[in-house]
């Protein structure tokens, strides 16, 4: 079992709510199978929680009921499988190119039985035409330059993307500014998500994407 803090439990427990048990199965699975077949660092189980799975569903306010989300590069889940415990209401499509990844989630989310996942094994570019999501989510995957080529063509459109990013995330904006204009994005910022709920708060970027309102 991994542990859990106190601060942490409070944290999981306001943004899981009933279904604070399967989060913490899901932990359980990334301690034991997702660190041996190498989606999750062995130095990352205790800290499992807070800089990971807490990181990651806090972002859940930010999505509106009832969204289709499409995950980018999900690995281990993060922020994909997150999401889908937090808010049964969202459909969540996991994009992810490595078969021994994709192998991994399908059987985390049998186990779970979260009916409201759909695991592609496929790579972002190629799943353009056939996933139309309203709101694309992504962790860790590459620079935002690079980023939005691969998440924004999934919006059809119109929609958001919300990446989780660092730091250096207003810097990664600007050189991506361009980028994000020509692909239809019409407002990108910064936010802070869970700033009263985590002891460090996640760096979100926002792009809202609306190709009939393109600016030049």
């Amino acid at each position: 079992m991994v542990d859990i803090m106190p601060a942490e439990l409070s944290a999981a427990e306001k943004i899981f709510g009933d279904r604070l048990d399967l989060a913490k199965r899901y932990v359980e699975h990334l301690a034991t199978s997702g660190t041996e077949r190498g989606l999750i660092g062995p130095r990352e189980i205790p800290r499992l929680w807070s800089r990971h799975v807490l990181n990651c569903a806090v972002i859940e306010s930010e999505i509106p009921e009832g969204s289709h989300v499409a995950d980018v590069g999900s690995g281990a889940g993060l922020p994909g499988l997150c999401l889908a415990i937090a808010r049964p209401d969202l459909e969540l499509t996991l994009i992810e190119p490595l078969e021994r990844r994709v192998i991994w989630l399908q059987e985390v989310v049998d186990d779970l039985g979260l009916d409201n996942v759909t695991v592609m094994r496929t790579r972002a570019e190629l799943a353009v035409g056939h996933v139309e999501a309203d709101v694309v989510t992504a962790r860790a995957v590459s620079a935002l330059s690079n980023l939005a080529g691969l998440t924004i063509p999934l919006l059809a459109g119109k929609g958001e993307v919300v990446a989780i990013k660092g730091r250096s995330a207003a810097e990664e904006i600007e050189k991506a500014a361009k980028t994000i204009r020509k692909l239809g994005g019409v407002e990108t910022s910064v936010l802070t998500v869970g700033e009263h709920l985590l002891e460090e708060p996640t760096t979100v970027v926002r792009i809202v994407v609306n190709k009939s309102q393109k600016k030049a």
